[in-house]
């Protein structure tokens, strides 16, 4: 996995780490830590499983595969955005490649850890809502099995090449190739296909990113020769020797936060798609987040007596029939699919809150809800945080009405919205080792194809500063961006600022892979989708 490598610039030997005591070493860590999580994950999924059972294995089964294709994912990803954030400590010689890749696995996996689940979450929500529902049914199986299958292979053939793909915009992609076709296959029969406001809303952050690591890294780039008259700073490594310590503790540094930063927000759109495979398969398990306890509960139904009140208030405002519940989920579900309020949805919205208080008023804890009822009164919150917001928007509402909705839709979203730390330590393991493995193709990309002249010292802290300043603002709103893109973007952006100059072939194949990856994913994750629907459904 280590052995020899020896790419070259302009003619000179840039000589990798060969085969080592210390990389066997290394290996043999790595190889541990990956059995002592493999089996603490299978620990807690057998906890979680205890007295779940099935008239057949198929759902256990399919639970398994779909598991295996989801960490497949993130196994990939680990090939292209994180690769990027060991290339300059090993351009540079600040770190030997061998180690450099277990540090930024570590990170990845403390930045996995740290993360809030806010990415997932935003990811999952561009989905169909009738899919999302429905996620254990064969529609669903075929929608996440399209989606990772998509996202895999058009993943697997930007690493091929060597380009830095961006894993974010092909699961995006991936996203709306789904709801595209989902919608084509339904018809004129109302079902949803891609929210596109939310869909622009996250592709105008993928795409802005780019943009301002190019900008922002060329004016720290200018900043820093006008303010630092190091002369080494700006030369490039010269054979193995690693830079003067300062020099070096800061690249370090900005490998450092590059991987926090990516295991915090790349890590997440995995961990969502791994939630959904979970709650469809065994929804009895991870419908529900069992950590929620009594105190939260009981501030929950307080929560919902307030926010039945205000939705019957405006519904007696506007004179709006009362809606059955079982009429109520087709209203609230018909709200979302056509992104707004209908006349009837606040009337809606009041049954199915009331229906799910009187199932938990009597609830210790989550976990006490029957089986029967958890993947039920999932899917009833999900609707109710989905459409709640139109109708705040439709209506005028008090700055204290306001605060009300808004905290039910917390309380609510904090009874779904959970990732179990078993799903986060699998995830951080697959980055970690799709980089190990895979990391070569992609670090000489960014070490030596994108600048006609050899990375420097100055160079790699600045794109790397900047990537991890971006991707932990976008971490903060809850949007994802792409490593690959805001780093290599920083990268081009330090070389045209320090005049080196840009290699039109590689800037060429970024830009292609750039504005390919979206109708490529698109296509294949659509086509897959009506593959694998079909072949579910027969």
């Amino acid at each position: 996995m280590m052995s020899g490598w020896n790419p070259t610039q302009n003619g000179t030997d840039m000589v990798m780490p060969t085969t080592s005591k210390a990389g066997q070493l290394t290996g043999i860590i790595v190889s541990l830590l990956l059995v002592i999580g493999v089996v603490y994950a299978a620990f807690h999924l057998s906890n979680d499983l205890e007295g779940v059972s099935y008239p057949t294995a198929l759902p256990f089964v399919l639970l398994g595969i779909a598991l295996a294709i989801a960490l497949g994912f993130e196994f990939v990803n680990g090939f292209h955005d994180t690769a990027n954030a060991v290339a300059t400590v090993i351009y540079t010689n600040s770190l030997p490649a061998h180690f450099a890749v277990v540090w930024s696995g570590i990170w990845n996996f403390l930045g996995v850890l740290a993360s809030s689940g806010g990415v997932a979450f935003t990811v999952v929500s561009l989905l169909p809502v009738e899919l999302i529902l429905q996620v254990g049914s064969d529609a669903g199986f075929a929608m996440v099995f399209a989606l990772l299958v998509a996202a895999i292979l058009w993943n697997l053939a930007t690493w091929y090449v060597g380009i830095p793909n961006s894993s974010s915009h092909t699961l995006i992609g991936s996203i709306i190739g789904v709801g595209l076709m989902n919608q084509l296959m339904a018809g004129p029969n109302g079902t949803s296909g891609v929210d596109w406001a939310q869909a622009l809303n996250v592709l105008r952050s993928l795409l802005f990113s780019p943009v301002a690591g190019f900008l922002l890294a060329g004016l720290g780039m200018l900043l820093l020769r006008g303010l630092v008259k190091i002369p080494t700073l700006y030369k490039a490594p010269e054979g193995k020797q690693p830079p003067p310590w300062p020099i070096r503790a800061l690249l370090v540094l900005t490998c450092t936060g590059v991987s926090f930063s990516h295991g915090s927000n790349d890590g997440q759109k995995g961990m969502g798609l791994i939630m959904l495979i979970l709650i469809g398969t065994v929804p009895t398990a991870y419908a529900l987040n069992h950590t929620v306890d009594g105190q939260k509960l009981i501030a929950l139904h307080h929560s919902s007596l307030q926010t039945v009140q205000i939705l019957d208030d405006l519904s007696a405002a506007r004179h709006a029939p009362a809606v059955s519940l079982d009429a109520a989920r087709n209203r609230v579900t018909a709200a979302i699919q056509k992104k707004k309020a209908l006349s009837d949805t606040a009337s809606a919205l009041a049954a199915l809150i009331k229906d799910v208080n009187a199932k938990l008023e009597s609830r210790v804890a989550l976990r006490d809800v029957p089986h029967d009822q958890a993947g039920n009164i999932r899917n009833d919150f999900y609707l109710i945080s989905h459409a709640l917001p139109f109708v705040e928007k439709t209506a005028t509402l008090t700055p204290q009405q306001k605060s009300v909705f808004e905290s039910f839709t917390a309380q609510a979203n904090n009874a779904t919205q959970f990732i179990p730390l078993w799903v986060k330590v699998c995830v951080a393991l697959a980055l970690g080792l799709g980089t190990m493995v895979g990391w070569r193709r992609i670090v000489v990309t960014v070490g030596e194809r994108i600048g006609k002249e050899h990375l420097t010292y100055a160079q790699g802290a600045v794109a790397e500063s900047v990537a991890m300043g971006l991707i932990q603002a976008a971490d903060m709103y809850h949007l994802p961006v792409s490593t690959t893109h805001v780093l290599t973007s920083g990268v081009a952006g330090t070389m045209a600022a320090n005049g080196s100059g840009l290699q039109a072939k590689t800037v060429r194949s970024l830009l292609m892979a750039w504005v390919l990856t979206l109708p490529a994913s698109i296509l294949l994750a659509g086509g897959l989708f009506w593959a694998f629907r079909s072949m579910f459904t027969g």
